[in-house]
């Protein structure tokens, strides 16, 4: 058939968490031979998480990375195959990974001198983009593994396959597959203004983009209307596609949206929004340049600023 990557949109807006560049090798996944010989393989690499915090060490450079330990450690340290992910291979070379849990930080013990756990969310920025979406790769694989420890069907305990890709129950032998919660975030406008909304729980002065998960049944689009006139009593008219963001916390795609409404007369409905307001993109864009006295929109990190800086940018 005709070559189909040509026509994929991977050179489209990639935000942080996404560009995980691994070949995931799913076909290989259940070969267990195989995979014993990369974890033995002295050329293969592990990344390690404890209680989701990836190990992270100085880079050459002055930044810092991902601290990457052979592969030949990861039995040790993961205790059995219910810790331990293959993520792929990089080039020649395969990656695993290993989540530790536990009170003691294994950086003061065992992984001395090898980096320090720090929070994704906080590093995600200063970590190279392609390391981002592999630590994030991980921790929601493990958020995943960690919270569905039995099976959905009869309640007895299952056990990772496939190289911790999937669940399996030995008692009635269903398959149990990762989740990933799709969830819709969209910033309304009308004509040359912008509305974003907060929320009451966020820090003082905090503004972002309206967001809530796709039911089932539901289109994208339905959601993104759904969700509009629920919290904001908004009608959309048009709704279109920016870029969609992994989001490891603990396991959500969020699919980023612009969405013209038919109005202003936006309410909040004061259970997820407190507040709503709208922007000029004068005022969009002094926001997003932290010009506005007592308001902010949230960082580069989060897809709901780059569906921001996107939309300022049109005008």
């Amino acid at each position: 058939g005709a070559d189909r990557t040509q026509i994929m949109p991977l050179t489209a807006f990639q935000n942080t968490f996404a560009g995980n560049p691994l070949d995931r090798c799913s076909e290989r996944r259940g070969d267990t031979a195989w995979l014993g010989e990369m974890q033995t393989s002295p050329d293969s690499l592990t990344i390690v998480l404890w209680n989701g915090k990836p190990l992270i060490e100085k880079s050459p450079e002055g930044g810092v990375q991902l601290a990457y330990l052979p592969a030949t450690m990861s039995d040790e340290l993961a205790g059995g195959i219910e810790r331990l992910l293959f993520m792929g291979l990089w080039k020649e070379t395969a990656v695993f990974a290993v989540d530790i849990e536990g009170g003691l930080d294994p950086a003061e013990g065992t992984l001395q001198g090898l980096g320090a756990f720090e929070d994704l969310r906080a590093m995600a920025l200063r970590l190279p983009g392609a390391e981002a979406a592999m630590a994030a790769t991980a921790k929601s694989m493990f958020e995943w593994r960690r919270r569905h420890r039995h099976c959905a069907a009869c309640g007895e305990p299952s056990v990772v396959v496939d190289g911790g890709w999937k669940r399996q129950c030995p008692t009635c032998k269903a398959e149990h597959f990762p989740r990933t919660d799709p969830v819709v975030i969209m910033l309304p406008y009308l004509g040359d203004r912008c509305m974003m909304g907060r929320q009451e729980a966020w820090p003082p002065g905090m503004f972002s983009a309206l967001a809530g998960f796709v039911e089932p049944g539901e289109s994208i689009e339905e959601a993104c209307a759904r969700e509009l006139a629920e919290e904001a009593a908004l009608k959309a008219v048009k709704v279109r596609y920016h870029s969609t963001q992994p989001w490891p916390y603990p396991s959500s795609l969020m699919i980023g949206l612009i969405a013209e409404v038919e109005d202003d007369q936006a309410a909040p409905d004061q259970t997820e929004l407190s507040e709503v307001r709208w922007f000029t993109r004068d005022e969009a864009r002094d926001l997003l340049a932290g010009k506005i006295e007592g308001v902010f929109a949230p960082g580069p990190l989060a897809i709901a600023h780059q569906l921001l800086k996107a939309w300022v940018e049109e005008g």
